[in-house]
């Protein structure tokens, strides 16, 4: 496979001349010219909206991924193609759909061929490093490909005292070691090495926060014990009996008197079921109260947007901040009450949704940029070989928002698409497919018998009004069945991927059949 490599300070000189107006640079000065890095930061379940500057949550600080929206851009419109790790970082490392990588759960075993984007910058003369938790097939802990530097942990890892794989060497650290502060002091680390070599390199940094079992730094602990929980709009959703619901009148397109098909607003039984699992509020975590649980998550996210403070003002003190991108992002969304569920996996915003900033004065068209345009996670491996020089791979089927970065209005993509496979250890949520523009929703629910959904985002943000059987947008909700069908019959997913189960499930049903 042909891969275009412009040398990295050759790529510098290009793009600062680009983005300041510049004439072309001489050979002398592109020769003194720093050469071009990336830095990527990943956390683990950070939904799009618990951000300080997002207003979400009153009292959540989050003062550096402000900063890094004030002095940078804000990907409003941030989506996962999968909503859970090891399928969403599996798309983040190779540009590729769940059902085209195969990694369709957080156990599928990586198949045999598939190539990470930070392979093709070792290729190119970049120093790659990765620490931190990698949780995709294979996950022993032991060094993946891609990466000169690996500093990774097995699984979910621990918050303190971790045990981190080290270039193939188990080291185990104690006395309180919290694993967001050891991992970001690592790679800045990694990152003063390579300037001091006048190398340019590309940093993975992947953080277990914010995952479950919540556990903040010690600096942190409790500092948001006391403060009251904002129950989503969507919290008693499904409720009981019929009411009149808004919607637009196709006509005018003013808000009009609707009606409830039948009750509990058309919403799916598998919605119901699940709020009394332990994904739902009504039993978090087979008995753990959900509100407490929201308290720490946000007390956990602290040290990981601290974490971010760290690495912009290092490359801000340093004369980096020129021509570093540095890109921030959760790997999936997470529920916390909408539709009285908890966890990720569904195709309802808050799950699907993730945040997502990018930093780099040296390219962005100003500070402050919100980016309204629908980027996914597999645009993150050809919006980082774009910036760096390099075309992206034949296979990766995302496109770079480095245009969306420069204030540019290129061709762009009108909906995203969504794809989940049902779990053998997480049965509360069913196989789906969906659609999303700017405007519809459709979910189309596979292998079980109950409806499926349809909003209309513009006048129900919230997903309250499952608009499915609705006369008035049976048109809609057939073309958007269309498209959905089309991208996978384009994308060769119409084949469901199984995967062994080697264990049976932990209930009395199958106690002894795999």
């Amino acid at each position: 496979m042909r891969v275009k490599y412009i040398h990295p300070f050759l790529l510098s000189a290009g793009v600062a001349g680009f983005c300041h107006g510049e004439a072309p640079e001489t050979e002398g000065q592109m020769a003194n010219r720093k050469p071009l890095n990336v830095v990527f930061i990943l956390s683990d379940d950070h939904r799009y909206d618990y951000m300080g500057f997002m207003n979400a949550v009153p009292w959540l600080e989050t003062p550096h991924m402000d900063r890094m929206a004030r002095e940078g851009a804000h990907i409003k419109n941030a989506f996962v193609t999968t909503s859970l790790s090891s399928p969403s970082r599996a798309s983040i490392l190779t540009g590729m759909y769940s059902h085209a990588h195969k990694v369709v759960d957080n156990s599928a075993p990586l198949p045999a061929g598939l190539r990470f984007f930070p392979e093709y910058l070792q290729a190119a003369g970049y120093k790659t490093a990765f620490f931190g938790k990698w949780h995709m097939g294979n996950d022993s802990g032991a060094p993946q490909p891609g990466f000169h530097h690996w500093e990774g942990f097995r699984g979910q890892g621990e918050y303190y005292n971790p045990r981190i794989n080290t270039n193939g060497e188990w080291i185990e650290y104690a006395d309180s070691t919290y694993v967001t502060d050891l991992l970001t002091e690592h790679a800045i680390d990694f990152m003063k090495k390579q300037q001091a070599d006048n190398a340019p390199f590309f940093v993975y940094l992947s953080h277990k926060g914010v995952h479950d079992d919540f556990s903040a730094a010690k600096r942190h602990k409790d500092c948001y014990k006391e403060e009251e929980i904002v129950l989503p709009p969507s919290f008693n959703v499904p409720t009981y009996g019929i009411k009149e619901l808004p919607s637009l009148d196709p006509v005018t397109g003013k808000a009009a008197a609707g009606k409830a098909y039948y009750g509990e607003n058309m919403m799916p039984d598998w919605v119901k079921r699940q709020r009394e699992s332990w994904h739902g509020v009504d039993y978090s975590y087979h008995g753990r109260p959900w509100d407490v649980q929201v308290r720490k998550y946000c007390e956990t996210l602290r040290s990981v947007d601290e974490s971010v403070g760290a690495v912009l003002d290092y490359l801000k003190e340093n004369g980096l901040d020129e021509n570093t991108l540095v890109i921030y992002m959760g790997d999936n969304g997470f529920a916390w009450g909408e539709h009285g569920l908890i966890d990720k996996r569904q195709f309802y915003e808050e799950s699907v949704r993730v945040p997502m900033l990018a930093w780099c004065p040296g390219i962005l068209a100003e500070g402050g940029l919100v980016v309204e345009n629908m980027v996914q996670n597999v645009d993150i491996a050809p919006t980082i070989m774009d910036f760096l020089g390099l075309e992206k791979a034949e296979q990766m089927v995302g496109y770079s928002f480095i245009p969306l970065l420069k204030g540019e209005r290129p061709d762009w993509r009108e909906r995203i698409f969504y794809e989940y496979y049902w779990e053998h250890e997480f049965p509360q949520t069913p196989t789906m497919h969906g659609v999303r523009t700017d405007r519809y929703k459709y979910i189309r629910y596979h292998g079980i018998w109950d409806t499926n959904e349809f909003y209309d985002l513009l006048v129900d943000p919230y997903e309250m009004n499952n608009l499915i059987a609705s006369p008035e947008h049976q048109r809609v909700i057939r073309l958007l069945n269309h498209d959905l069908y089309d991208w996978l019959e384009d994308t060769e997913g119409m084949s469901i991927p199984l995967k062994r189960t080697e264990r049976p499930h932990s209930d009395h049903r199958n106690m002894r059949f795999y």
